[in-house]
């Protein structure tokens, strides 16, 4: 099917640019393409994504139904398909033949029945709730069946004995394992066959992902402002912390002890309906398991079906969830099958076992990816986790107790595995220079790293004999995380003063206190890092224990993990780095039926083809590419590579010069005398927040600030995240403040760090951003051990190009990267205009220029002097006042 010119709805009038976007996006859906899609922030990019994506996706629509009908209506057509069969099969006899060709045909038409007969159930069904009409639901399905935590749960449910026992204590043990090697009682997997009737097929659908909930809530808001905003199916997904509208949950803030207390409410209300109730046995007042109000079955479908007739943001869905006491994070995963567009985070596309458990199916899908430039690095973020001696030590602790506690009671393969798990810890901890069952604050270690292979840290940890891909299964099957979290919850701190004092008790008090030391205030970065991340500190660390040997089931050459010791043994820790992103990404590329991947600026693609696609198993043939100019003309942005500053000081600020007392003032020089000639706002990029603070510090004791502060208020960076959106927005006000006074001042002064927070997802637009100026380039650490074991993997498993290292690529690549994110901070639409000055010669290199994005390299003019510079910045402004706007 081909695209035609001038096809595709669009709110207005788009411009070429767009139209030759949605052409090629038209032809990669259609084809089946990896498509690589750059068009620099400012085009229209999402607009074009979704007006080009789902006019493919209509028309493949259409077509499915011409093609229904012509083979349901027509005899010849089944003919025809009979005819191609039988050339397939002339070898077999007639009678055989004959046999297989009615039975394809047969099936083929009672397929395509089926699926006729559920699309036009589905359609009515969504034209009546537009409508308002008021629909009752079939009840003989069990409550949540597709969801994941009743098919989890079900089986920790089974094999309890529950005669003698505290219900209470039932939730926290596992139930009979059986292993890997065994096969599993039907009964377990399979819903009822009554029910089978009222499982949804997956409609072809988009499933667009971003990197933050703001991205994806602007994509949302596009979609709505579409043609397609009234017609198109489309489902918001979220966390439970941006969704959960149940006051008990929401008030925990911490994500796993949400996702614990939510489940184990469904577990609750799902036994509750499971028991019969003569059967129930009678409870102490006040002894009623809690279950969640909002979750009713009959709501979450009314939901379902109103969020698939609307599109709606997150807000919207928290208020319409608040209205119908309804709970919209399950009622967006049960209108995931019949949605044509869903939109979700990067961490629940690109994680295997999240997407599972998200009810996500990627065969024959669309996969989009926006703002895709790290997405390498976002893979290996996801893929790798670190974990703490003191939460090492807590993990072994908190599964020493529950084992004993609940010893008589354990099956002799559960007793197994756990025995093996606190093996591993105890090798884990021993890697660390440290012994489990003491206190890990007092613990010495003897301080420094080591960067090992998977295989040769299990050697270390003298582990190499246990299967951790069966241990990973036992996790997994047996949830014996969420009981531990269960269990510490229940004994530590007031759980105990429910029961007598007796001998048991005083060793789970014994925990509890244990467990408190641990939690003492951390006195290492390392570890306050730590604990912000599992901040309020979760009941248990066994979750990221889980990760952890999850993450050592990679192949060897695919990860390293590093030991870092610190003075104690609480502060030491173990870190997994994965090195191959491609073997996650791998999965997506070949099940799907084409990935878009789109970007700002995608440079450099050779790079990014060579780590993720080609090492997927993506070959050059189904690649396509695509990239774009700006939608503003050629004289609206002045892009300068500043070789030397005003006195004649080369400017290369490599590690060796940048610290100087003449390079950072030539660098005052440069920026005072631009401020002088730039109107409204100012952002300067400097390569780290410790070089910042160096030259700020020079500049103020030389009086340079003072001098930068006559011509413009300056403002800084915070360090913390909560405080970026006062900054902007008294730097917004200071900056429209000069521009009414005609005082002095002419604006602001915003120092900021390249890939700090204003270098990602803020807008520098009109005269907030008139000239962004880099200092030096952003390379990476070349000593870090990461770095420098990521650089050797590439050299041993990637090829060569022109003569240059991988290795070395990616150094290049990521500092490129980072430039390319912020200067592209300035320029958002059409009317706009802006001064970019490099201030580095090394930007003059012919590697690096073909490393900025194209729209800005074909303007770029390099000065080896300042003179020239300056007057054609004068001149770009003098021009830009005169010039009426667009």
């Amino acid at each position: 099917m081909e695209s035609k010119s001038g096809r595709f709805p669009f709110p207005f009038q788009p411009y070429p640019i767009q139209e030759s976007f949605m052409e090629a996006l038209y032809t990669a859906l259609d084809q089946g393409k990896i498509g690589i899609f750059e068009s620099p922030t400012g085009t229209g990019k999402s607009l074009s994504l979704i007006c080009g994506a789902l006019t493919w996706l209509r028309d493949q629509e259409e077509e499915k139904k011409r093609e229904a009908a012509r083979l349901l209506d027509k005899p010849e057509e089944r003919d025809a398909v009979k005819e191609e069969n039988s050339n397939s099969q002339l070898s077999e006899p007639d009678w055989v033949s004959e046999f297989v060709q009615k039975k394809a045909e047969r099936d083929m038409v009672n397929k395509l029945k089926d699926e006729e007969l559920k699309r036009k159930k589905r359609e009515e069904r969504l034209e009546m709730i537009r409508h308002n009409a008021q629909l009752r639901y079939d009840m003989k399905r069990k409550a949540n069946e597709d969801d994941e935590a009743v098919k989890l749960l079900q089986l920790s449910r089974e094999g309890v004995e529950s005669e003698s026992h505290d219900p209470e204590e039932e939730r926290l043990i596992v139930a009979e394992y059986e292993s890997d090697d065994e096969a599993t009682p039907k009964s377990r997997l399979c819903v009822d066959d009554d029910d089978e009737d009222l499982e949804e097929d997956h409609v072809t659908k988009i499933y667009y992902c971003s990197r933050t909930h703001s991205q994806l809530a602007q994509f949302v808001h596009e979609v709505q402002k579409s043609p397609y905003g009234d017609t198109v199916h489309l489902v918001n997904l979220g966390s439970r912390q941006n969704l959960c509208i149940n006051p008990e949950v929401i008030r925990l803030r911490n994500v796993q002890m949400m996702n614990d207390r939510c489940l184990e409410m469904q577990k609750n209300k799902h036994e509750k309906r499971e028991k019969a109730p003569d059967l129930e046995p009678k409870r102490r007042r006040g002894d009623a398991k809690a279950t969640c109000a909002f979750s009713g079955f009959e709501n979450l479908m009314a939901m379902r079906d109103e969020v698939l007739v609307k599109v709606r943001d997150v807000e919207q869905l928290l208020q319409h969830g608040r209205e119908t006491h309804t709970c919209p994070y399950y009622s967006t995963r049960m209108a995931i099958p019949a949605a044509q567009v869903v939109v979700l985070p990067y961490q629940s596309l690109l994680h295997a076992s999240t997407r599972k458990a998200s009810g996500i199916k990627l065969k024959d899908q669309i996969v989009i990816i926006d703002e895709a430039h790290n997405l390498t690095d976002t893979i290996s973020a996801i893929h790798s986790t670190e974990i703490s001696g003191a939460q090492l030590c807590r993990a072994h602790s908190q599964l020493s107790q529950y084992c004993e506690r609940y010893r008589s009671r354990l099956k002799a393969k559960n007793l197994m595995y756990i025995k093996q798990i606190l093996f591993v810890l105890e090798g884990l901890v021993r890697t660390l220079g440290g012994k489990v069952g003491q206190n890990p604050n007092t613990q010495s270690c003897k301080t420094g790293s080591e960067l090992l292979t998977i295989n040769d840290f299990l050697f270390k940890a003298q582990v190499d004999n246990i299967n951790l891909f069966k241990v990973q299964k036992y996790f997994e099957k047996s949830m014996i995380s969420r009981k531990l979290c269960g269990f510490v919850e229940k004994y530590e701190g007031s759980g105990v003063q429910t029961h007598s004092k007796n001998k048991e008790n005083r060793r789970i008090e014994g925990l509890g206190r244990f467990l408190q030391t641990l939690q003492n205030k951390p006195t290492d970065v390392l570890e306050q890092q730590v604990a912000v991340e599992d901040n309020p500190i979760m009941a248990s660390p066994m979750m990221l224990v889980e990760s952890f040997l999850f993450a050592l089931t990679n192949a060897n050459k695919d990860g390293r993990v590093v030991i870092q010791r610190q003075a104690c043994l609480a502060q030491s820790s173990v870190k997994f780095l994965l090195l191959n992103a491609a073997v996650h990404f791998a999965q997506i590329v070949q099940e799907c039926r084409a990935v878009i991947i789109a970007g700002g600026t995608m440079q450099p693609v050779a790079d990014f083809k060579e780590q993720l696609l080609f090492s997927a198993g993506v070959t050059e043939d189904r690649i396509l590419e695509f990239s774009c100019g700006h939608v503003i003309p050629p004289e609206n942005i002045l892009p300068i590579i500043l070789c030397a500053g005003p006195s004649g000081q080369q400017l290369e600020f490599t590690f060796q010069t940048r610290d100087t007392p003449q390079m950072m003032e030539e660098t005052g020089r440069v920026l005072s005398n631009l401020c002088n000639i730039v109107p409204g706002g100012v952002v300067c990029f400097f390569p780290s927040y410790e070089y910042e603070k160096r030259i700020l510090g020079h500049w103020e004791s030389t009086g340079v600030l003072q001098r930068l502060q006559s011509k413009k208020k300056i403002f800084q960076e915070p360090k913390k995240a909560s405080q970026v959106e006062q900054v902007l927005t008294d730097y917004s006000k200071c900056i429209q403040h000069c521009s009414n006074a005609g005082s002095g001042q002419t604006g602001a002064l915003l120092f900021s760090v390249v890939g700090g927070k204003m270098s990602e997802g803020i807008n520098f637009s009109d005269d907030l951003g008139r000239c962004i100026v880099m200092v030096g380039m952003p390379y990476p650490n070349i000593k870090s051990p990461e770095l420098q074991e990521k650089m050797a993997y590439l050299d041993k498993h990637m090829p060569h190009v022109s003569g240059k290292s991988p290795g070395k690529a990616l150094v290049e690549g990521l500092c490129m990267k980072a430039v390319n994110q912020s200067i592209g901070r300035a320029i958002r639409h059409r009317g706009d205009y802006a001064c970019i000055a490099l201030c580095d010669h090394r930007y003059a290199r012919s590697g690096t220029l073909q490393k900025l994005p194209q729209w800005i390299r074909s303007s770029t003019h390099t000065h080896t002097t300042f003179g020239p510079a300056f007057a054609s910045v004068r001149r770009f402004f003098l021009e830009k006042r005169q010039r009426p706007p667009l």
